[in-house]
């Protein structure tokens, strides 16, 4: 069974079919005192149509447009599920309107509710904004759309369901086919649901409606139940494929970004090791390199300064023999006879 099944009814929606029903549920709803069922003009979706397109309830009073859902899972898709209902409606409330005319036209005032009876805990109310799903949020929408979620679960807005019993005793047979079909009885949802209607019967609990629309309540009650349970297995798979699938992008995403820090730490490490290595290298290169050219320099310095002083001192060993200074310039320059003679 695929999300997208044709769907004819349900519990809720067949018993806002009828006027009296739909107008108790508003008059709880809005505080009013409404007591003519004739002033209710209901105006639901046709039948047959897919779930993603079709609401459970819409009835126009006093130019209020009412469009009224029950949802076991809370949904966050409502708001724009709900602008959907809408649109459909407007489309055909307006089929043979002029709507490219001089004159204003007037539509009905929308509210949208959600009637949540699901098993997991809930909030008695909570607000749902079209806007939330917009891809990027804006501060001021020029649409927007606001869709109020009920809590109708034991326990919860008490005073709403004191004040509409078809509400009310809607949920305590929702209640009583959950309480028999407990896993732990064994029973079976359609044992279950049938078990419901004779307790609900039998308690005076709509008593009516379900004696006239049994074999279609045991109808729609099932498909119900089989279609929401196929939902959250569907959801439950999604939630494991997106476990899965994020854990081999979290993987893949870990280990490139692990090889760039690797590669940044590596590449800042080799050059810190590089440059430690480098400065030794060349400390000891240059020792080397400086003691082979001092001892070059100082070689050559000592043998032109050894060279020096034997010419001096020649000099000075011919001058001690009275050899002429005239003699003496033939073999030496005057500025070493000079010398030769100063460091006497």
């Amino acid at each position: 069974m695929s999300g997208n099944r044709e769907y004819k009814s349900d519990v809720f929606s067949m018993l806002m079919e009828d006027k009296a029903n739909a107008l108790q549920l508003y008059n709880a709803m809005n505080g009013s005192d409404y007591s003519n069922p004739d002033e209710v003009e209901i105006f639901s979706l046709d039948k047959g149509v897919s779930l993603s397109v079709r609401n459970d309830a819409s009835f126009i009073l006093d130019s209020n447009l009412s469009v009224y859902e029950h949802q076991s899972t809370i949904c966050p898709n409502m708001p724009v599920r709900s602008l959907i209902y809408f649109t459909n409606i407007l489309e055909r409330l307006l089929k043979n309107r002029n709507i490219y005319g001089y004159s204003e036209i007037k539509i009905p005032v929308p509210k949208f509710a959600v009637f949540y009876n699901g098993t997991k805990n809930q909030p008695d109310q909570q607000v749902m904004k079209l806007s939330k799903s917009f891809h990027h949020q804006v501060e001021d929408p020029e649409l927007e759309l606001t869709c109020r979620v009920y809590n109708i679960n034991a326990g919860h807005n008490q005073e709403l369901l004191e004040k509409c019993p078809v509400l009310r005793e809607y949920m305590a047979f929702v209640d009583y086919v959950r309480e028999y079909h407990d896993e732990n009885k064994g029973c079976t949802l359609e044992t279950a649901i049938n078990l419901a209607i004779d307790r609900c019967i039998g308690e005076n609990i709509l008593r009516d409606f379900l004696r006239e629309n049994r074999s279609e309540v045991v109808k729609v009650t099932q498909l119900d139940y089989t279609f929401d349970r196929q939902i959250t297995l569907e959801r439950e798979e999604a939630i494991r494929e997106g476990r899965e699938l994020g854990l081999e992008q979290g993987r893949e995403l870990g280990l490139e970004q692990g090889r760039e820090l690797g590669l940044k730490q590596g590449r800042e490490l080799g050059l810190e090791q590089g440059l430690e290595q480098g400065l030794e290298q060349g400390l000891e290169q240059g020792l080397e390199q400086g003691l082979e050219q001092g001892l070059e320099q100082g070689l050559e310095q000592g043998r032109e300064l050894g060279l020096e002083q034997g010419r001096l001192d020649a000099i000075r060993n011919m001058i001690s023999l009275d050899i002429p200074k005239e003699r003496i310039l033939t073999k030496y320059s005057e500025e070493e006879y000079n010398k030769a003679v100063s460091s006497q």
